[in-house]
């Protein structure tokens, strides 16, 4: 067996082995308050033969319309604020949808980690600006490797997450313009493991998802490391609501979380599962001037809504105890066939 081969058998077992000690581990994770919010089920209507397939990212514009991004076609779609289809946007630009974002002049900005490009489209669909390069994947001031997510400065800077290939964020001014980048891989200060969303505060401060790292840090509009909020779950998608909270989707334990403004959860939404107000691989979300909020469940292939109600005064039933949808291991009964029966 020579040693290449051998390499790769070991990479092959170690990846399970890793995803059931995450799995397994306490999380230590206590029952928190129910959020005020019910699922309404089916609220999007489109067409006779339009697609689905996986939800990845979810935006509200101005108009309180609804742009859904997805793995199949259309890839991006414009909803009314009651759910009803309106048009298609962009055909045939994106690879694997990954992050949306609608600016405050309500143009579109999308994330594609299949062809490692950052664009920024009007509100009618047209290419303002190219980030990256397609189908290159490299860590330089003008490529990233498996972009995921982008936010907003107070003057209009850009910063995005190079998360999947890279280990880092990358600041350019509103032209688009490279004015530094920050991070590497690891668990310190600083450091990151898949930097999967990311989200600007009111004074200008750069929420990252560091999501294998479970943890979201905190940095200043310079890449300067301020502190870590810990003990949160995995950070998938981080959306800052007017009052300055941060809410999280965890696509890892598959609930929504409310933070407060000291890293807290004071309230959770939903658990794993594949029915109404249940995810698997909850993605993004993204909340309305109406507080609705809607998310991206990509597992079940569709996009969730959820409308404000009274408070329960209630406690959330479910409390996280291991990572779902996770685990794998390599499929063996074909391999040990010697011969395989016709149908």
């Amino acid at each position: 067996m020579n040693n290449l081969f051998r390499f790769g058998l070991i990479l092959v077992f170690w990846v399970p082995t890793t995803a059931r000690a995450q799995d397994t581990k306490t999380t230590g994770f206590q029952a928190v308050p129910e959020l005020g919010y019910r699922v309404v089920p089916d609220f999007f209507h489109a067409p006779a033969g339009i697609g689905i397939g996986e939800a990845s990212g979810v935006a509200v514009n101005s108009k309180g319309h609804i742009f859904l991004f997805q793995r199949a076609e259309p890839m991006l779609a414009e909803y009314d604020e009651n759910g009803t289809y309106l048009r298609s946007v962009a055909t045939g630009l994106f690879v694997h949808p990954h992050g949306l974002r609608i600016d405050n002049e309500d143009n579109l900005w999308t994330t594609d980690d299949g062809s490692h490009v950052v664009l920024k489209l009007s509100p009618e669909g047209r290419v303002l600006l190219v980030l990256g390069r397609k189908g290159v994947a490299a860590e330089a001031d003008w490529l990233f490797n498996q972009p995921t997510d982008i936010a907003f400065g107070r003057n209009g800077e850009v910063y995005v997450s190079d998360g999947y290939g890279n280990s880092r964020v990358v600041k350019f001014d509103r032209e688009g313009n490279f004015l530094k980048a920050w991070g590497k891989y690891g668990t310190g200060p600083g450091e990151f493991n898949l930097p999967h969303s990311v989200a600007v505060d009111a004074q200008g401060n750069v929420y990252v998802g560091d999501r294998e790292n479970q943890r979201i840090e905190i940095f200043d509009a310079d890449g300067n490391f301020l502190k870590q909020w810990t003990g949160i779950g995995y950070p998938y998608g981080l959306f800052i609501s007017a009052d300055q909270h941060v809410w999280m989707i965890d696509g890892g334990y598959d609930r929504i979380v409310e933070l407060d403004t000291n890293g807290k959860i004071i309230g959770a939404l939903g658990e794993p599962g594949h029915a109404p107000g249940q995810f698997a691989w909850g993605h993004f979300l993204a909340i309305g001037k109406d507080r609705k909020i809607y998310a991206a469940d990509v597992l079940n292939w569709r996009f969730q809504v959820f409308v404000p109600t009274s408070s329960s005064r209630k406690m959330a039933k479910y409390v996280p105890s291991r990572r779902m949808f996770w685990d794998r291991v390599a499929s063996s009964g074909w391999s040990t066939r010697t011969s395989v029966p016709k149908n």
